[in-house]
C-alpha cells in the first residue's frame, strides 16, 4: 500500500522537526506554505489544513517580529509533540520486567459515545484488548496514556492498574492474541519498503539540503505513526523474524543523516523571506 502524507498531517509533522517556535517567533505562513510546496502540497491545501488545526486548538495565530502573519503551537500542542518524541525518537530495548500497565473502563450507557472514543484512542496509543473492557500496554505507556485520556476529558471512566503476566498461557502466546502482530508487521515492511532505497541512496550519493529536508519529512510523516500501532515489545515475546527492529534501525540513521541538513534548509527559506 502506497503511502499516504496528508496536508495536515504534513504540517504536524513540519512542525514537529523543524517548528516549536514560542508565541513571540511563530512560524510566518509564507515559510509554512514554501516548506510544504518542497513535498507538493500547494498553498490552498496548507491554508485549508492550518485552519482545521486552528479550529482543533493545536495553532495559534501569532504575528511574528515583523509583523507578518504566522503560527504558534498551542500548550496542547506542544505537550502532544512531547509526548511523540519520546515515542518516535525512543532507541531503548523495552524488557519484560518492565511490567504491563492495564486500563479498566466503564462508560454509561447514555454515554457510549464516550466508549468508543476510549477504544479508539487507546488502540492508537498501542494498546492490546486483554478482555472486553481491559486494555494492556507495556507499562513505560501510563504517563502517555494518563496525559492523553485526561487532555480528552475521559479519565473519570478509566482505572489503571500495573503489574505482571501471571496467566496459565505463555506471555508470547497471551501478546499474539493481544494485538494483531501481522498487522503491526506489515506496517513495518511497508515503511522499509519505501524507506530503506532512500537510505541506500543517500549512503551512495548525498543530495542537496532541500533534498535532506524532502526526504526526511516524508521520512518522519511515514514512521511517526508506527511507534502508536506498535508498543514495542520485548524481543522475546516477538516473532523471530520481526522486522520491527530492522524499521526503527532504518528510521535512526535516516535521522541522523537528513535532520541537520533540513534544517539548513528550513532556516533558509525563514531568511529567504
Amino acid at each position: 500500500m502506497a503511502e499516504q502524507h496528508t496536508p495536515r498531517s504534513l504540517i504536524v509533522s513540519l512542525y514537529g522537526a523543524y517548528g516549536r517556535p514560542s508565541e513571540e517567533t511563530p512560524m510566518p505562513v509564507a515559510a509554512l506554505i514554501r516548506l510544504l510546496a518542497a513535498v507538493g502540497v500547494d498553498a490552498p491545501s496548507v491554508r485549508s489544513s492550518v485552519s482545521r488545526l486552528k479550529r482543533r486548538g493545536l495553532l495559534l495565530a501569532r504575528r511574528t517580529p515583523d509583523g507578518s502573519a504566522g503560527y504558534a503551537l498551542s500548550d496542547d500542542a506542544r505537550r502532544l509533540l512531547e509526548d511523540g518524541d519520546r515515542r518516535i525518537y525512543a532507541r531503548t530495548e523495552p524488557s519484560l520486567s518492565d511490567g504491563w500497565v492495564l486500563a479498566v473502563f466503564s462508560v454509561p450507557e447514555q454515554e457510549r459515545h464516550k466508549r468508543h472514543l476510549l477504544r479508539s484512542r487507546l488502540g492508537r496509543l498501542g494498546f492490546g484488548t486483554a478482555a472486553p473492557g481491559v486494555w494492556i500496554a507495556p507499562a513505560r505507556l501510563y504517563e502517555e496514556t494518563r496525559n492523553a485520556l485526561e487532555r480528552l476529558g475521559l479519565s473519570a471512566y478509566v482505572d489503571f492498574f500495573r503489574g505482571d503476566h501471571l496467566g496459565y498461557a505463555a506471555t508470547a502466546e497471551a501478546v499474539a492474541r493481544w494485538w494483531d502482530l501481522p498487522a503491526i508487521a506489515r506496517l513495518h515492511e511497508e515503511f522499509l519498503a519505501g524507506h530503506e532505497p532512500v537510505l541506500a541512496a543517500w549512503r551512495e550519493t548525498p543530495g542537496t539540503v532541500e533534498d535532506a529536508y524532502r526526504d526526511y519529512l516524508l521520512t518522519l510523516d511515514a514512521w511517526r505513526r508506527l511507534p502508536y500501532a506498535d508498543p514495542v515489545l520485548p524481543a522475546g515475546l516477538l516473532p523471530a523474524d520481526w522486522p520491527g527492529r530492522r524499521s526503527a534501525e532504518v528510521f535512526a540513521e535516516l535521522h541522523a543523516l537528513l535532520w541537520e541538513r533540513g534544517a539548513e534548509y528550513v532556516r533558509a527559506v525563514e531568511k529567504d523571506l
